[in-house]
């Protein structure tokens, strides 16, 4: 009985790992997607002091300082529907996190040019976060996003 009870274990598919199972660096960095998907301001700041780097790689745009990264962020979110990171993949080397996957965005067009529109965009990229956890704070958000095919999903609608 003994064994079949150990057969039936390690045959069985693995259990989906918790966030208590990460490494405290992929919790943190998940804890601050979250804040920044779902608009947490209050809590995003708590994330940022004023060394804080925000970084679009591929936008070739920077924003230095907590205020000037929620003020930014307020703007870029005003009016969002829906604003989610799916994690395809997340690994981290001590402090650098790197997370792969696609961010989802549904809401008014204006800022895409498709004024009067509600759309509906999943852009694949690669967000790094380079962390002090020590003092809980996130040094720099780097995002590289495949924006050829957020043109191409705009295109279409």
């Amino acid at each position: 009985m003994r064994y079949l009870v150990l057969i039936l274990a390690l045959l069985s598919p693995p259990l989906l790992a918790n966030s208590g199972d990460m490494p405290p660096e992929q919790q943190m960095a998940v804890r601050y997607i979250h804040a920044l998907t779902t608009h947490d301001y209050d809590e995003l700041a708590t994330f940022y002091n004023r060394d804080s780097v925000f970084n679009d790689r591929t936008a070739n745009r920077t924003y230095t300082g907590g205020r000037h990264l929620i003020e930014f962020l307020e703007r870029a979110h005003r009016g969002v529907l829906e604003y989610r990171f799916n994690i395809e993949h997340m690994f981290n080397s001590g402090s650098l996190v790197v997370m792969i996957g696609n961010y989802h965005y549904k809401g008014p067009g204006e800022q895409f040019g498709k004024p009067g529109k509600i759309i509906d965009i999943a852009i694949p990229g690669v967000t790094t976060l380079k962390l002090d956890t020590l003092n809980h704070r996130v040094k720099e958000h780097m995002d590289l996003m495949d924006y050829q095919t957020m043109v191409d999903q705009l295109s279409a609608q």
